[in-house]
């Protein structure tokens, strides 16, 4: 897959990077798969990034119980280092959006950005099923 199919909707991702100090942005699948990615990050950084994005997101889903009695699904993570925050959100089914940013980004601006954006593209945004999926008799499984 060339990097102008992989990154279709990568105009849509550039439009969070509107919010003063918002770095980078990506779109993922829930297997570590990039799906587009922002201006101003290359194709092999955004691959290594949504790779392991994924695993952070199963690691925050895996804590569910120690925020809840019951199973809590999984809606965003938040992670702080010295240099910037990174969020990382739900965005439809199999399909998680990410946005690096400075320490100094307003972090409402950010995830509400983020947030308008998974409700805009809807069905855009949820991974469809791998195109390698296991046939049965002929038919995806």
């Amino acid at each position: 897959m060339n990097s102008r199919t992989v990154n279709d909707l990568g105009w849509m991702l550039d439009d969070l990077l509107n919010v003063p100090e918002a770095r980078h942005a990506i779109l993922l699948s829930a297997d570590g798969m990039l799906r587009a990615h922002s201006e101003g990050i290359s194709r092999d950084e955004a691959d290594r990034q949504a790779a392991a994005l994924s695993g952070l997101q199963s690691i925050s889903r895996s804590t569910a119980e120690f925020c809840a009695r019951e199973e809590s699904p999984w809606q965003q993570t938040l992670v702080e280092f010295s240099d910037g925050y990174v969020f990382l959100v739900a965005a439809g089914t199999g399909a998680y959006l990410a946005v690096s940013a400075s320490p100094e980004v307003d972090m409402e601006a950010v995830t509400y950005r983020m947030h308008k954006l998974v409700d805009r593209l809807g069905k855009e945004l949820t991974s469809p099923p791998r195109q390698d999926a296991v046939h049965h008799a002929g038919r995806p499984v």
